[in-house]
């Protein structure tokens, strides 16, 4: 069945994390929105129509890219990249009798399509597309979850670690010679044959499974307690991982971690709370830094997302950092703060604001435009190398026209700010 990824315009309410990368390349449970989809649908082919800016970091894949050809070669399903899918279910499984849209909380989770009706789709065009096909196509209700915010990821993330470990299991239960002190059932422990296990490491299955993928290594005094998921090439160090905690690839942890979601190379590798939280790639929390993730009265939480002021309906709600972020000693985050891609953040010993904009600095509590774009670049080549790896001509490219996108957000929310600081001198 051939597949292919599509995003709408809501993909711009999950930023920072959407800014860098495709929506559906986002970390669930023990894996992506693609490949969870691509289970669902048991895709033998798949591709991709992505927002233009991202299509060359994303054509590092196997699979085609914005390619209209291939799109238009035969029948395909076109997957929204905010669909959360249920589990594979046969019965569930599509067949291309006729073309149909399938609608899941009143959106277009997918439609199945044969080439006539592609003839005007583009990744410029999509969004009028769905309407068509919506407004044309017979319909069907499917089951499963549209995400439209980070923090719903964070939610379902318990939920998504369970459901990853029990339809793959790291494709078989193998189990190190190596193994951690258990609490709870021993069928819900999967430890990789390459995992590096110091004594007075502690894994808590009672509430769901834990997941150590391979090439992990754990030191001492590590606590995982599941549903959690622990990426390829990670180090934790002295580690309390809560449930509903999944740590993505060639990540560096310590301190207390729960309910979060870490993506890939980035460190916390000091003590510092991080809770119910989504953390970019490639961020570095300073020693001592943490976050609040639930206010004094109770109450529930709110984010700024592209401007506006949204009530997430939780009072567990922490933080969103992306990618190549940085935090100073010490720094702490108020509950509910949204903080964009390169941001540098310097303690004040208070709160810092609960919404900073791409390529932007907090100092000396103020918010301030980081226009020196060369200079961070040069550091993002610097962590790289430190991870053996190279900022490639594409990502360099992607994170200019980030730094060019976000470019108006940037200066009316420095604007706001400012205006605000006066409003409160006199």
């Amino acid at each position: 069945m051939r597949v292919c990824f599509f995003e709408d315009a809501f993909v711009a309410d999950l930023e920072p994390l959407t800014l860098t990368r495709p929506a559906f390349d986002l970390l669930s449970g023990c894996s992506t929105l693609a490949q969870k989809q691509a289970r669902f649908f048991q895709a033998s082919n798949c591709g991709a129509l992505v927002r233009p800016y991202l299509a060359a970091v994303s054509a590092t894949t196997a699979m085609p890219v914005n390619d209209l050809d291939w799109l238009r070669s035969g029948p395909v399903v076109l997957v929204n990249a905010r669909w959360l899918p249920p589990a594979p279910d046969p019965a569930l499984t599509p067949t291309f009798t006729e073309p149909f849209v399938a609608l899941c909380d009143g959106e277009v989770a997918y439609a199945v399509l044969t080439p006539e009706w592609l003839d005007d789709c583009s990744p410029l065009t999509i969004d009028a597309c769905l309407e068509q096909w919506r407004e044309t196509l017979p319909t069907r209700a499917v089951s499963g979850r549209m995400i439209r915010y980070l923090w719903e990821l964070v939610e379902c993330n318990s939920e998504q670690i369970d459901l990853d470990y029990r339809l793959t299991q790291l494709d078989g239960p193998q189990q190190s010679n190596s193994l951690p002190a258990l609490v709870g059932p021993a069928d819900r422990l999967v430890v990789a044959p390459s995992v590096r296990l110091d004594p007075l490491v502690v894994a808590d299955t009672s509430g769901g499974p834990v997941v150590i993928d391979r090439d992990v290594a754990i030191g001492a005094f590590t606590r995982l307690e599941g549903p959690c998921y622990i990426g390829p090439g990670s180090h934790l160090l002295g580690a309390k991982i809560r449930a509903g905690t999944s740590i993505g690839p060639q990540c560096r942890i310590g301190g207390e971690v729960e309910s979060s979601i870490v993506w890939g190379y980035s460190n916390k590798y000091h003590d510092g709370f991080l809770g119910h939280a989504y953390v970019g790639a490639w961020v570095n929390l300073g020693a001592g830094t943490s976050n609040s993730d639930l206010r004094n009265d109770y109450g529930e939480v709110r984010v700024i997302v592209q401007g506006r002021v949204v009530d997430t309906r939780q009072t567990k709600v922490g933080c969103f950092l992306g990618d190549h972020t940085k935090t100073g000693l010490g720094t702490l985050l108020n509950t509910g703060t949204n903080v964009g891609a390169f941001c540098g953040l310097l303690p004040t010993g208070s709160l810092l604001p609960k919404y900073v904009p791409s390529f932007a600095n907090v100092w000396n509590g103020s918010l301030k435009d980081n226009a020196d774009l060369e200079s961070l670049l040069s550091t993002a080549r610097k962590v790289m190398q430190r991870r053996g790896k190279t900022l490639d001509e594409a990502h360099e490219r992607l994170y200019r026209d980030v730094w060019r996108l976000t470019a108006n957000a940037r200066r009316h929310a420095i604007r706001e700010a400012e205006v605000r600081r006066l409003r409160k001198s006199a």
